[in-house]
């Protein structure tokens, strides 16, 4: 199993993803950018943090880059993909996912640890999970309402709505690719976690899946 954690300037999660997928025996390389290319890894992972400083919108800029395209080669092919925060943030300005993310209402910037719903277990980074099963992530963002373009597929729905999201909406799906504005790898470790593991099983689903 090979998985890339893709870097973008501003990224700062992707290590902590690669701790996250170590945990479950699962080998995580972080990838520059420049150096991604399809058809190499099992998954990819577009980790969280502010990449491009947030110019224009909250990951406008990554959207737009060869990364990305390349990355819609992967997508076509089957290839899981994870935008966390950030990454999702990315995956909807590419138009990978459908919606956008926009500023909190109320505005601001939010930080906490709060419960979110799995309401969809068919994808590669759900199935271990119970439906209706609700687990705690902390969440760090100000541009994380979800706002819908047209249908889509919920898979996080927030059970304290922090940000203003249409219908609850933590993180919706297209295909095998999934975006979510909570942070699954910062839940794995209940030696570091205070609210417990809940993004443990997204790692543990993603190693099942990809061993077939």
């Amino acid at each position: 199993m090979r998985v890339a954690v893709l870097k973008f300037p501003g990224t700062n999660g992707d290590y902590d993803v690669v701790r996250a997928l170590e945990l479950v025996g699962i080998p995580g390389e972080v990838v520059w950018y420049r150096d991604y290319r399809p058809g190499i890894y099992d998954a990819v992972v577009l980790a969280g943090g502010f990449s491009y400083g947030d110019r224009l919108r909250a990951g406008a800029v990554a959207a737009a880059s060869e990364a990305v395209q390349l990355l819609r080669e992967d997508v076509d092919n089957g290839v899981p993909v994870l935008g966390i925060c950030n990454g999702f943030q990315i995956l909807t300005e590419a138009g990978i996912l459908p919606g956008a993310l926009a500023p909190n209402d109320p505005p601001g910037f939010v930080s906490k640890w709060i419960p979110v719903k799995v309401v969809d277990r068919d994808t590669p980074f759900t199935f271990m999970y119970e439906e209706g099963e609700v687990v705690y992530m902390p969440v760090a963002h100000a541009e994380g309402r979800y706002v819908p373009s047209g249908p889509y597929r919920a898979v996080f729905k927030y059970v304290e709505n922090v940000n203003g999201s249409f219908d609850n909406v933590a993180g919706v799906a297209r295909g095998p690719v999934l975006g979510l504005m909570p942070h699954p790898e910062r839940a794995v470790d209940p030696h570091i976690s205070r609210r417990g593991t809940g993004g443990l099983k997204l790692w543990l689903s993603l190693k099942k899946w990809l061993r077939g």
